[in-house]
């Protein structure tokens, strides 16, 4: 989130400081190449960097020279799916002995609806008036740089004087800026994705559904969506995962005093797909004497990002039920278990489709059993038969 965000403001001729304590990842940057996947990001970066417009340290006293600090930290939940705040006040320690008033601080994370009023009254309580705003985060990883200069910006200030220079700020790369209190803009982003979560909590219930009846889930997904206007937005199955959706529908569930049943419900079903799939396989593949190839590991389609990828808990569920697990995945880089693609499609006995890269494309799939809960392959969704053809787009 911070390093596409920075180039950016840096391709707009702004001075840009990276403050951050992993030197890797820094010398990574440095030298002109992204730590991950980011559309067009790579070619901006080495622009930018040649213009002497971004600079990096790892000391916190350098924020001191700046006129705007942008803190894009995460924002986890802990084991017991509630917020945890302290890595936000951590962080505000941290920085805190090295801010002035003058300066704009400015939230990126998404945080706990309530948190950006509690940050300024917790740095109140340490002797700092800060300027401070809320200005969510809203692009999908991996073209972070298009979406930045292309989607309205929500902006929020504890104070009317910070709303008006997030909103300044961002008028910089955002076509359109969107003025809420600090409490609506954190829960239209939290809303945002708890939506998002639900949409896909309800095409993969009803996947599991169609899948339990012997039923080809995407024959009857064709039937509901063509030219019919009012399901054209609904989605296909498959693993909803992924650093934000799932956390982010479990702090509004905490905010809401944990009666947000639509959410829990939600969570119960994406999280459970996994299970659903090696069950359902189980019911007419003895798994036990068969080796189960896993196509994709990242959270999501060309993407290297495996945090929080449901194709981790599969992975955990068949290493007890299938006589071996094999992985592969053309992005992720680090996971030392990972295999060739060519060696896990000659070992495996069946292959379950985790993430549809493109890379899978045009994969000759004859006499394997395939699991392809995307239809990527156009082959259906029922479970358990072999493949006589090539799997073909």
């Amino acid at each position: 989130m911070g390093l596409p965000l920075s180039i950016v403001f840096a391709s707009k001729n702004r001075r840009v400081l990276i403050y951050d304590l992993n030197l890797e990842a820094m010398d990574t940057i440095r030298g002109g190449h992204m730590p991950f996947m980011e559309l067009g990001a790579k070619s901006l970066l080495q622009d930018v960097l040649a213009k002497g417009l971004l600079a990096f340290t790892n000391q916190a006293e350098d924020v001191a020279n700046a006129k705007v600090v942008v803190i894009t930290i995460g924002t986890p939940v802990d084991e017991f799916l509630n917020p945890s705040l302290r890595v936000m006040t951590r962080c505000l320690d941290e920085l805190l002995p090295f801010l002035s008033e003058d300066q704009l601080v400015v939230i990126r994370s998404t945080v706990y609806p309530g948190v950006t009023e509690s940050m300024a009254k917790y740095a109140l309580s340490k002797g700092k008036r800060l300027r401070l705003a809320f200005c969510p985060e809203r692009i999908v990883e991996g073209h972070a740089i298009e979406e930045l200069q292309t989607l309205p910006q929500i902006v929020s200030g504890t104070t009317p004087a910070a709303e008006d220079e997030a909103a300044a700020l961002f008028r910089l790369i955002a076509p359109e800026v969107v003025r809420l209190a600090p409490i609506e803009a954190e829960l239209a982003k939290v809303f945002t994705n708890a939506y998002r979560y639900i949409q896909f909590a309800v095409t993969n219930q009803f996947y599991m559904i169609a899948s339990a009846a012997n039923l080809d889930y995407y024959r009857i997904l064709d039937g509901m969506k063509r030219d019919y206007p009012r399901s054209k937005d609904f989605p296909l199955a498959g693993f909803a995962a992924g650093p934000c959706l799932f956390k982010d529908t479990m702090q509004l569930a905490s905010f809401y005093r944990n009666q947000f049943g639509l959410g829990f419900q939600a969570m119960l079903v994406n999280e459970g797909m996994p299970q659903f799939i090696v069950d359902r396989l189980d019911a007419v593949n003895p798994l036990d004497q068969m080796t189960v190839g896993l196509l994709g590991m990242a959270f999501k389609a060309e993407s290297d990002d495996p945090r929080f990828s449901l194709s981790y808990k599969l992975k955990k569920i068949l290493m007890f039920r299938a006589k071996n697990v094999l992985t592969t995945d053309p992005y992720v880089k680090n996971d030392p278990a990972l295999l060739g693609l060519d060696e896990v499609l000659r070992r495996s006995d069946v292959l379950i489709l985790c993430v549809p890269h493109n890379a899978y494309r045009g994969l000759r799939l004859e006499h394997k059993i395939v699991v392809d809960i995307w239809n990527f392959w156009g082959m259906g969704s029922l479970f358990g038969q072999a493949r006589s053809s090539a799997g073909s787009a």
